[in-house]
C-alpha cells in the first residue's frame, strides 16, 4: 500500500512540474553525473563492430559479466559477420548456452550476421532503420551498437537502469521503453543522448539500486522527487 501511495504521490509531482523546470532539472542532473562517473562507458568487450552486435544481442537478460566470459571463447571462432553466418546452429546455441534464450539469441545471430552479409556486404549498418531491419535488434540495442561502433547517436538506450531511474527522477511517467526514450530526447541536449545511457546505468549499480536506493548519498538528491518522498 505504501509503495502504491509513493507512487501515485511521484505521478502527481511528476505531471505538474513545468516543462521547462523539468528540463533544466535534467540538464543539471547531467552535468553532476558527468562530474560522479567521468569513465562511465559500456563494459561489454568486443574487437570489431560485428562482435559489438552479438553480445549487445547476448546481454539482454544477462549480466554484462557472464556475456563477456562467454564472448572471451566465442569470439576467437567467429569474428565476422560471415563467421557467425556460416556458423553451425547448434554448435553456436551450446557456445552461448549460460546466456539465457540460446535458442532466440543463437537465431537472431545468424539470421542478422546472414542479412548483414547479404544486404550489407558483411559490414554493420550504419542507420538506425536499417539497424532495424536486423533480426534480434530494437531500438535499445541499435542505439547501443550505433553509438559505440560510430559515434551516432540517433536516440537514447534505455534498459533497466535507464528505466528506472528515468522514473524516479521523474523525467517520464511510462513504462514503455520507446516512449521512455522519446520523453528523454525532449529533456536531454542530443550531444549528450549517448553518454546517458551509461551515467545512469553507473549511478544505478552503485547508488540508485533497485530495492536499496541510498538517496542520503546519492549526488542528485536534491534533484530528485523520489528522494523527497
Amino acid at each position: 500500500m505504501a509503495r502504491s501511495f509513493l507512487s501515485e504521490r511521484h505521478a502527481s509531482w511528476s505531471k505538474n512540474e513545468p516543462a521547462g523546470k523539468k528540463k533544466s532539472r535534467a540538464i543539471k542532473a547531467i552535468m553532476r553525473l558527468k562530474k560522479a562517473y567521468p569513465n562511465a562507458k559500456i563494459v561489454l568487450k568486443y574487437g570489431n563492430e560485428i562482435q559489438l552486435l552479438v553480445a549487445v544481442i547476448l546481454s539482454a537478460q544477462c549480466t554484462d559479466k557472464k556475456v563477456n566470459e562467454v564472448t572471451a571463447k566465442l569470439f576467437k571462432t567467429y569474428k565476422t559477420a560471415e563467421d557467425f553466418a556460416k556458423a553451425d546452429l547448434r554448435a553456436l546455441e551450446k557456445a552461448i548456452k549460460s546466456t539465457g534464450f540460446f535458442h532466440s539469441k543463437a537465431m537472431s545471430i545468424k539470421t542478422a550476421c546472414q542479412m548483414i552479409v547479404a544486404k550489407f556486404g558483411g559490414k554493420l549498418p550504419q542507420t538506425m532503420n536499417e539497424m532495424l531491419q536486423l533480426r534480434g535488434v530494437a531500438r535499445k540495442t541499435a542505439n547501443v551498437v550505433l553509438g559505440n561502433a560510430f559515434g551516432l547517436a540517433e536516440g537514447i538506450a534505455v534498459d533497466t537502469h535507464v528505466r528506472r531511474l528515468a522514473q524516479r527522477l521523474g523525467f517520464t511517467e511510462n513504462d514503455n521503453p520507446d516512449i521512455i526514450e522519446k520523453d528523454l530526447m525532449a529533456l536531454i541536449p542530443k550531444k549528450d543522448w549517448f553518454k546517458l545511457t551509461y551515467l545512469l546505468i553507473e549511478h544505478g549499480r552503485a547508488v540508485c539500486q533497485a530495492r536499496k536506493p541510498d538517496c542520503v548519498g546519492c549526488v542528485l538528491k536534491n534533484l530528485c522527487p523520489s528522494g523527497r518522498l
